[in-house]
């Protein structure tokens, strides 16, 4: 078979193929972000003369590693500021075949969609459909409000990383169809920051019309940081670093990632993570890209007519909790603390007697730390899931939940159905080398469990519905995937009912 080749707007590239399934990588989608384009919205790319080889993936956004990387298996790439590249896989080059376009998790600080999990050819041929991956700056480099601190002399508002996203997006409308792509049937998906972008895009004017349906995984519409917390995270950067605007803009990486290590960390005098909040990089409420939180966005029909696939994990926060000592050792009142802390004094004592009360359902008596984690896993992850979907559906009836609630073996079990665990059956990479530790690929069940989530991640870019009935508040039909597709009416019932009385300012990661 003769090399593929396709016709882009920025010039001729050259492909590779695979039992079946063509591949592009590392295409640029927009201008290299360095120099002075650092901090700077996203130029489109400039073109190139002859045939441009698209046979590796790109550079992954500079970025620090990760403790998770312990858990999950450790995953690295070339780092480099010219990091804006995207991958395709498609069946062929002909036709035109409803694109998905994966938009990656990590915390908005690491990842890469060059990652093995992410690899998109298993997908793109079961569903008979086009997958696209993409990198976005990340960090201190693709969320750093800084133009309130530097007085405009840095334009940055914090929003850069969600800017590139849309870059890439429009790259996708004005070249997709040259990859046997249909620019009018684009779903965007996208797990934990991933799907928090997903969430933001369906707030965002510039988004609107570049994509047609939306799957946020374990992330809603929920994170984001309003006006006056950013300022203080501008002002973090500009303590950790020691350094002015002009400073700012030649810095080396090594020198800004070592800053957005101590931020993170709360290790800037001044800056505690109780001050700026435990996610200090995420996008922001600046008035002009994002003009209000992208949940209230969404309730006034910012993302009418958009299908929405939204939905979690059973275990999320066991990813984060489940390692960490201080969690483990929590006893009541510092369970009492945290939680005063992170959904007020008010909603504490009713969510705490709610899961108390709930939980042995689930299996065995739980412990402090387990109330903990299951609170943290509604709070961040299923309860803004549930309220996406209520709020869309008014604008948009076919509206859809899943439960992931298969359990990776990692840890002993311990983790349960913990957060990203239902990201190599979404791409039918469960088999990877590396993957079957924390993913439990090589048990019995996980091809039909990635059939089966395949199946329905395709059948809804291909129809706008997954294949079972949409959520409503009436009966809150809920698809639950695991060892089996089961279909729950009113699940976990006594815990959503709990956050009720609890306002949107509390949920998601703050």
């Amino acid at each position: 078979m003769t090399e593929p080749m396709v016709e882009t707007t920025g010039g001729r590239l050259r492909g590779s193929h695979s039992r079946g399934v063509l591949a592009f990588k590392g295409i640029p989608y927009a201008a290299p972000p360095v120099g002075e384009l650092r901090w700077q919205p996203p130029r489109p790319p400039a073109p190139w003369a002859g045939v441009r080889d698209a046979l590796e993936y790109g550079c992954w956004a500079p970025q620090n590693q990760s403790a998770l990387g312990e858990v999950m298996g450790a995953e690295t790439g070339t780092q480099s500021e010219d990091c804006l590249n995207l991958n395709i896989w498609t069946p062929g080059l002909t036709g035109r075949r409803p694109v998905m376009v994966w938009i990656h998790g990590g915390g908005f600080t690491i990842g890469s969609g060059a990652q093995g999990i992410y690899e998109g050819a298993t997908l793109a041929a079961h569903g008979d459909l086009v997958v696209v991956t993409l990198n976005y700056r990340l960090g201190i480099l693709g969320f750093a409000p800084l133009a309130a601190v530097t007085g405009g002399r840095i334009a940055a508002t914090g929003n850069e990383g969600l800017l590139d996203q849309v870059q890439a997006l429009a790259w996708v409308r004005d070249n997709i169809a040259a990859f046997g792509g249909d620019p009018g049937r684009v779903t965007i998906f996208g797990e934990s920051a991933g799907g928090m972008s997903v969430g933001s895009l369906l707030a965002m004017p510039a988004a609107r019309g570049l994509f047609h349906a939306a799957i946020p995984q374990s992330g809603a519409c929920h994170t984001c940081a309003d006006p006056e917390t950013a300022v203080l995270r501008g002002e973090a950067i500009l303590a950790a670093t020691g350094l002015d605007a002009e400073g700012l803009r030649t810095a080396s990486r090594e020198d800004l990632l070592r800053a957005q290590r101590l931020i993170e960390g709360g290790r800037v005098e001044g800056y505690p993570l109780s001050r700026i909040g435990s996610l200090p990089f995420m996008p922001v409420i600046d008035g002009q890209l994002l003009a209000r939180k992208p949940i209230e966005a969404v309730a006034e029909g910012s993302a009418a007519g958009v299908p929405v696939l939204a939905g979690s994990t059973l275990d999320e926060w066991n990813l984060f909790g489940a390692p960490a000592k201080a969690i483990r050792a929590l006893d009541e009142a510092g369970l009492r603390k945290r939680l005063d802390y992170l959904v007020g004094e008010e909603h504490a004592p009713g969510l705490i007697a709610a899961y108390r009360e709930a939980l042995p359902a689930r299996g065995g008596e739980p412990g402090i730390p387990q109330l903990f984690m299951a609170i943290q896993t509604d709070r961040i992850f299923r309860i803004p899931a549930l309220r996406l979907l209520e709020r869309q559906q008014p604008h948009e009836a076919r509206v859809f939940n899943y439960l992931f609630d298969w359990p990776s073996p990692a840890m002993d079990g311990r983790l349960g159905a913990a957060h990203a665990i239902e990201l190599a059956y979404v791409f039918g990479t469960h088999t990877k080398p590396g993957a079957k530790a924390f993913y439990g690929g090589d048990a019995a069940d996980a091809g039909a469990l990635a059939e089966m989530t395949m199946d329905a991640w395709t059948r809804f870019a291909h129809r706008g519905d997954p294949g079972w009935p949409a959520y409503g508040p009436e009966r809150r039909l809920t698809a639950v995937l695991g060892l089996s597709r089961r279909l729950l009416e009113k699940p976990l019932e006594v815990e959503r009912r709990a956050w009720d009385a609890v306002p949107d300012a509390w949920l998601g990661s703050l």
